[in-house]
């Protein structure tokens, strides 16, 4: 099969171009020259372009579209161009092409709108107005991938919906972390003891390579590595196989999300390029459960999780 896929140079991205790359011939948009490199180190082929200015995608059989904005401080409008007017620009110039099959790389944060979420399924609804910029972009994104469903004419549309993604190559939650701890800037909110699913990378582009022949079109799923942990419980080993301890320093949540919520208008009042010592999303979501159930991936794509979260921390404390 031949795949177009987007997002690339990213951890998901990369990894999913190395596990389909062994079957598949894979096409990755690319912005830059570290770009192509980092998508060739895995096995695509990079193709210059953007998102606004594609490469021909005549001949694709699938599209999977991993790229995101997902950067904590930026001005609503630039989640709402790339996250929602870059994934209907895709969705079209796909179609036009007569590609077949477009998978698109959702989140459970699309339906978050502050609250807790408690052994939630497909059938929760996107928070399409969420204050977090974020989250209603991604929702909206969901949204118009959902719509875009037309079987009948040979145009199916797929969601992969993971929860805190981790494994080899994390390039977010690890190194964010480690970076914190090193500089004294880490504390736990309520102690680390929020309830969560997680996904491991070999579990997510294993649903990622079930999407391209299993699935309902129009259709999201959840995947998730198995029954939800403590926070504290899965961060501490987590961090620990980078030889990092956490400590336990902590705030409670209520005073998080209400330092949060005075220091974030302020910081937007002032203009401030760098976003303040704590934003409103990452207090609101680390101190909320998040837990996720996947029968629909089970029985629709078939799947099953290829890495427990014990093995996977093994692998990484090798």
């Amino acid at each position: 099969m031949k795949i177009f896929l987007t997002g690339g140079s990213g951890f998901v991205g990369g990894a999913a171009i190395s596990a389909l790359a062994p079957a598949h011939e894979i096409i990755a948009l690319s912005r830059s020259s570290d770009s192509d490199a980092a998508i060739e180190a895995v096995g695509g082929a990079p193709r210059r372009g953007d998102l606004f200015d594609l490469p021909a995608l005549e001949g694709a059989d699938a599209v999977i579209h991993c790229a995101a904005y997902v950067e904590e401080w930026a001005p609503s409008a630039l989640y709402e161009k790339i996250n929602v007017e870059g994934t209907k620009h895709l969705l079209a110039v796909a179609r036009a092409a007569g590609v077949k099959r477009f998978i698109h790389m959702g989140t459970e944060a699309a339906l978050f709108h502050g609250q807790h979420m408690r052994d939630i399924d497909e059938t929760y609804p996107l928070a399409l107005n969420s204050p977090f910029p974020y989250s209603r972009s991604k929702a909206r994104a969901e949204l118009a991938v959902r719509e875009a469903s037309d079987p009948a004419s040979g145009f199916e549309t797929f969601v992969i919906r993971p929860r805190l993604v981790w494994g080899p190559g994390d390039k977010t939650v690890l190194p964010v972390v480690a970076a914190m701890a090193a500089a004294g800037k880490f504390a736990w909110i309520d102690g680390g003891a929020i309830m969560t699913s997680t996904t491991h990378i070999d579990n997510l582009t294993h649903a990622i390579g079930l999407a391209l022949t299993a699935g309902k079109s129009g259709e999201p799923y959840f995947v998730v590595d198995g029954p939800p942990v403590r926070f504290r419980e899965f961060l501490t080993p987590y961090l620990a196989t980078a030889g990092v301890a956490l400590g336990d320093r902590s705030v409670p949540g209520w005073l998080a999300r209400g330092l949060s919520n005075a220091l974030e208008p302020l910081w937007r009042l002032i203009g401030a390029k760098s976003p303040p010592p704590l934003t409103r999303f990452t207090a609101h979501i680390m101190s909320r459960d998040c837990t996720i159930r996947d029968d629909k991936a089970r029985a629709e794509l078939g799947y099953r999780p290829v890495v427990s979260m014990e093995e996977g921390l093994k692998r990484l404390a090798a």
